[in-house]
C-alpha cells in the first residue's frame, strides 16, 4: 500500500511563477483598458455595461457545460444498459437478436491458428462465450460457444472457420444450459453420477453430446456368455470408445459425426472410474401415497436388493399379467429381473403395501438413443391408478433425464397400458406390427411439472 506521501503530486515553483505573472499582466491590460474609457464621457457606463456582459456570458457557459458535458445519465440510458451488462448479450445483442452455437472446428497446431479463427468470428459479429482446446498428435481441436446473430446461417458461419483454416468443422444450435464452462459441468456430472448409479450413461452423454450409448452385459438375459469385454484402460477406436462397465460387460459409446479426442475419452474413463469406486448406490426417496379406496403405498426407487420380493411378486401374477407385460413366456425370471433392476440399464420404481409387500414395478429402460417405459402390476392391484402412478413418475424422471421421447411395448388388448398412455396427454404415436403395439411418447418441456403434480399433492 502507498503512503500519502509518496502518492502527492510534486510541487512545481515554474507553473506559479508562470500563473502570477499573467495575473498581473491581466491587471495592468484591465488597469490600462480602465483608463482609457475611464477618460471619455460615457466611460463609467461603457465599464459597468462591459462588466455586467462578462459576468453574463460566464454564466451561460456554465449552465451550459454542466447540462450537456457533465449531466447524469436519464434513467432510460440507466436501465437499457443495466439490462444490456446483466444479460451479458453486449453490442450484437443491442443490434439484433442473437442465437447460441455450439461449434468444433480442428486447426493446425501453429502459431496464429486460433488468432486467425477468432478474427474470422469478429468480422462475422460472432461473440467467443467460452473456448476449450483439445490438443492431438496432428493439429488441435478448438470448442466454442459462440452468441452469433439469429441472421448468420450455420452454413455461412462454416465457411467462414474453413477459410480461416478450419477443418472438420461440426456445428449446432445451444442453448442456456451450454452458458456452463466445462470444469462446472464436469464437476456437476461427477456429482450426478456419485449419488445416483444410474447417472452414468446420462452422464457420459452430456459430457460428449450427441452420442449413443449402449450397455452390453457380459452375460445376457438367457444365461449365454456374449464375449463383450473391455480392457481396464478402454479402448478409443475415432468414433468409438468401449469403457469396462465396473457392474460387467462393456459400455459403448458411438459418435458418428466426429471423432472422439483423446480429452474426451479421459474424461470419460474418470467418470467410469468414480462409479467403480462408489460401487452400488441407488438415492433412497419414498413418497406414500393414499389409493382412492384408502389403502396407503409406498413409491420409491429400487435396484437389485429388491430381487426377492419382485421374484415373489413375480410369482404371484397371474400368465395372462406375465403375457401382456413381456409378450411371452419367461424362462429364467431371477436372471431377467436382475437385468431389469440393474441402475446400468435404466431406473426402477416400485410400489409397496403399508405391510411392506412389493405389489408393482416400473422400468425406465435407456435403449440407445430411445427410451423405453414398462409396467407390471400385481392382479389384486391392477385397477387402482397405480400403473398411472408409476407411468407419469417415469415420465418425469425421462424429462430430468433430457429424453426427448418414450415408447412402451404392449399388445393392442392391453387395455390398461393404452389407457394410461393416453391420460398422460402427450403426443402419441402408434405402430402396430404383427399384434405388437408400439406407443410413442413426445415429450415436451412442460411434461416434468405436469407428471409430478399429482405425486406432489398426494405426498405426505
Amino acid at each position: 500500500m502507498n503512503s500519502a506521501k509518496s502518492t502527492r503530486r510534486p510541487h512545481h515553483w515554474r507553473r506559479d511563477l508562470i500563473e502570477l505573472a499573467a495575473l498581473f499582466t491581466a491587471v495592468a491590460v484591465a488597469d490600462a483598458i480602465a483608463n482609457l474609457i475611464g477618460h471619455q464621457p460615457d466611460g463609467p457606463y461603457l465599464l459597468v455595461a462591459s462588466a455586467v456582459a462578462l459576468v453574463a456570458t460566464a454564466a451561460f457557459h456554465t449552465w451550459w457545460a454542466r447540462r450537456h458535458s457533465h449531466a447524469p445519465p436519464s434513467s432510460e440510458a440507466v436501465e437499457a444498459a443495466g439490462e444490456a451488462e446483466s444479460s451479458g448479450t453486449g453490442a450484437i445483442a443491442g443490434a439484433e437478436e442473437t442465437v447460441l452455437w455450439r461449434m468444433r472446428t480442428t486447426v493446425r497446431d501453429a502459431p496464429g491458428s486460433l488468432a486467425a479463427l477468432c478474427l474470422a468470428l469478429s468480422g462475422l459479429r460472432v461473440d467467443i462465450l467460452t473456448l476449450g482446446t483439445h490438443p492431438l498428435a496432428r493439429g488441435t481441436v478448438d470448442e466454442f460457444l459462440l452468441r452469433a446473430p439469429a441472421s448468420l446461417q450455420a452454413q455461412d458461419l462454416s465457411r467462414g472457420i474453413a477459410a480461416a483454416g478450419g477443418s472438420s468443422t461440426w456445428i449446432e444450435r445451444a442453448d442456456a444450459h451450454d452458458l456452463v464452462d466445462i470444469p462446472t459441468r464436469v464437476l456437476s456430472l461427477a456429482t450426478r453420477t456419485a449419488l445416483d448409479a444410474a447417472e452414468l450413461p446420462l452422464a457420459l452423454r452430456q459430457l460428449l453430446g450427441r452420442c449413443t450409448i449402449h450397455s452390453l452385459p457380459a452375460v445376457s438375459v438367457t444365461g449365454r456368455a456374449t464375449g463383450e469385454s473391455a480392457p481396464v484402460e478402454g479402448v478409443l477406436e475415432e468414433t468409438v470408445m468401449r469403457l469396462r462397465d465396473p457392474s460387467g460387460g462393456v459400455i459403448s459409446v458411438e459418435r458418428p459425426y466426429l471423432p472422439f479426442t483423446p480429452t474426451e475419452f479421459a474424461r470419460a474413463r474418470a467418470l467410469v472410474e468414480l462409479d467403480a469406486r462408489l460401487g452400488p448406490r441407488v438415492p433412497r426417496s419414498e413418497d406414500v401415497l393414499t389409493l382412492p379406496e384408502g389403502n396407503e403405498i409406498t413409491v420409491r426407487r429400487a435396484d437389485r436388493g429388491d430381487l426377492p420380493a419382485a421374484r415373489a411378486m413375480h410369482d404371484r401374477c397371474s400368465q395372462r399379467t406375465l403375457g401382456l407385460r413381456y409378450h411371452g413366456p419367461v424362462q429364467d425370471a431371477d436372471r431377467y429381473l436382475d437385468h431389469l433392476l440393474s441402475p446400468r440399464f435404466g431406473r426402477t420404481l416400485a410400489v409397496q403395501t403399508a405391510s411392506g409387500r412389493l405389489v408393482a414395478l416400473g422400468h425406465l429402460l435407456w435403449d440407445g438413443d430411445e427410451t423405453e417405459v414398462a409396467l407390471l402390476v400385481e392382479d389384486d392391484w391392477q385397477r387402482r391408478g397405480i400403473g398411472s402412478e408409476l407411468l407419469r413418475r417415469l415420465v418425469a424422471l425421462a424429462v430430468e433425464a433430457g429424453c426427448d421421447s418414450v415408447y412402451a411395448v404392449t399388445q393392442s388388448r392391453n387395455t390398461g397400458m393404452v389407457a394410461a398412455m393416453r391420460a398422460l396427454e402427450l403426443p402419441l404415436d402408434y405402430q402396430i406390427e404383427e399384434g405388437t403395439l408400439v406407443i410413442t411418447a413426445r415429450l415436451t418441456t412442460e411434461v416434468a411439472a405436469r407428471s409430478s403434480a399429482p405425486a406432489e399433492q398426494a405426498r405426505r
